[in-house]
């Protein structure tokens, strides 16, 4: 019987007599395999694969044995041979592909098992080389895995060891798998081989001089991590996307530990209050509405600055998102237990098993309240962000890195106390996190009243100063941006503020300083703005 003619069932979904294997990555190959003998499957494969599964005591043919060529340039070339895709591209139905298949004795290949080389793992690595990063860019792997994925037709590609069971359970069951099957396969496959070639344009375009942050073209990959009920309303569809170097504490890689789905503004609400933590001395607490800090807070214990932050505006935290700098721990927990308190979601490093076992018994939305343990809150290193528009997407670096306080400047004759100062910088450390133009009372390390969002700067201010009540005398004032005219400063000083930090840059400065030495305010110019739109 010659190699075209051999277990041929029906063309549409032809039985799998015969599978290639050359993967990278191992896991599951050999059970995968030994079901594969088990089922009747006669197995070829290469280098490190073969070795693997002879070890596990399985037959296996060596493909270079099969086509006369052996392995050459230390595994770089082993596949590419007219022999094996001959087997992969061969359409079962066509009289002249049966025919050379017969005439130059190739095998028929129904299932290509390959995974690539690990190209972003290697090169994520910060001592990798770049003649290490050649060596892991794989030639002979995406041709298999096109190939097959291209005759899908009559080929089962598996490019992922997550597709071994289902695979396996349709050849156990009919001998062969469905067009319907073999179609999503080579769907998943064709987005394998763009996800490696995206990830080494970009790896290339970071090693060319010329390329400084942002490339002429920008590819990224995205995974489907959860589909959502809907998005910011209910008539929108939405998902939540996995960027393939998300970090490991990322709200996307945080693990749920309790509570009902996320929501798309959960999740928008979540990575906010994970942004306002890690800006907060330590142990602080975010509270977080509609994307805004409504309270934020500081203090020696987790419990006190707890209690602080839900105090900065009681009314608004109701229905909030919170994120915590440090482990939730029975304090803090037992303060949001407390009748008349309601929370959507809390993001932690982590959750002690008290404070667990309190928010999921005590108040009554214990069974909804979500909890997300993200392990750390440290930053990594800023990343590109990306905003879609009308026909494209604005990208800029991640606004994350901490000021630099030794280009701070004191520009009134009133210079600020060392507890104003400590404001100042709590202010200013929650003010970036506000949408502009974006005006921050502080007082002992405590959010007192958040302007937010408003087109006059002026407006944001008597926004703040009304959230703040009683509390704004004696407290600190923090400007995303440069006061264009000094009718903030006085409304200020009106109200009992005591001292403001502000980047500056206004060709008002001068008018804006004599307004805060008229009143006997100090101000703090940092030089660095933070318009969050």
């Amino acid at each position: 019987m010659g190699f075209a003619e051999r277990s041929t069932t029906n063309m549409q979904s032809p039985k799998i007599a015969r599978a290639l294997l050359s993967v990278s990555d191992k896991s599951g190959l050999v059970e995968f395999a030994t079901a594969l003998v088990g089922a009747g499957v006669e197995l070829f494969s290469t280098g490190g694969t073969r070795r693997e599964l002879e070890a596990a005591g399985l037959e296996v043919r060596d493909v270079a044995d099969y086509t006369g060529s052996p392995e050459m340039m230390d595994g770089r070339v082993k596949t590419l041979h007219p022999k094996v895709h001959g087997g992969i591209l061969c359409r079962h139905d066509n009289p002249g592909d049966m025919k050379s298949l017969d005439e130059h004795q190739i095998a028929r290949f129904e299932l290509v098992v390959v995974n690539l080389y690990a190209f972003r793992q290697t090169v994520a690595q910060p001592d990798t080389t770049f003649a290490e990063a050649i060596e892991k860019i794989d030639i002979g792997g995406p041709t298999l895995v096109r190939g097959a994925a291209k005759n899908h037709a009559f080929v089962t590609i598996a490019s992922n060891p997550s597709q071994y069971a289902s695979i396996l359970a349709a050849i156990q069951s009919g001998g062969c798998t469905s067009s319907e099957m073999r179609r999503e396969l080579a769907a998943a496959a064709f987005a394998h081989t763009a996800d490696y070639d995206a990830a080494i344009a970009n790896y290339f375009t970071t090693q060319t001089e010329e390329s400084g942050n942002f490339s002429k073209s920008l590819r990224f990959t995205l995974q489907r991590a959860a589909a959502l009920r809907y998005g910011e309303n209910p008539h929108q569809c939405a998902a939540l996307y996995q960027s393939d170097d998300a970090g490991p504490h990322s709200v996307v890689n945080a693990e749920q530990l309790h509570g009902k789905e996320l929501s798309y503004n959960n999740l928008l609400d979540l990575d906010a209050a994970l942004g306002v933590a890690r800006s907060l001395p330590r142990p602080g607490v975010a509270v977080l509405k509609h994307n805004n800090p409504c309270g934020a807070a500081s203090g020696a214990t987790l419990g006190e600055a707890m209690e602080k932050a839900w105090a900065g505006d009681p009314v608004s935290a109701f229905g909030s998102i919170l994120g915590f700098n440090v482990p939730v721990d029975a304090a803090a927990a037992e303060c949001l237990a407390e009748p008349g308190k309601f929370v959507e979601a809390i993001i932690a490093p982590d959750f002690t098993p008290e404070a667990i076992e309190i928010l999921t018994t005590k108040p009554k939305w214990k069974a909804n309240v979500r909890l997300m343990k993200v392990g750390s809150i440290e930053p990594g290193a800023a990343a590109i962000q990306l905003r879609s528009i009308d026909g494209g997407h604005l990208a800029q670096t991640a606004d994350d890195l901490p000021d630099d306080e030794s280009a701070w400047q004191i520009v009134t004759e009133t210079q600020p106390t060392d507890a104003q100062m400590a404001d100042l910088r709590f202010g200013w450390a929650v003010c970036r996190h506000v949408k502009s133009n974006a005006i921050v009372l502080a007082k002992d390390r405590m959010l007192l009243g958040a302007g937010a969002g408003q087109m006059s700067r002026v407006d944001s201010v008597e926004i703040a100063i009304s959230k703040a009540g009683d509390r704004v005398a004696g407290s600190t004032l923090a400007s995303d941006a440069f006061f264009p005219f000094d009718d903030s400063i006085h409304r200020a000083a009106d109200a009992g503020i005591t001292a403001i930090i502000q980047p500056g840059g206004s060709r008002n400065d001068e008018q804006v300083i004599a307004a805060c030495n008229q009143r006997g305010l100090a101000m703090v110019f940092t030089g660095c703005r933070h318009f969050r739109h």
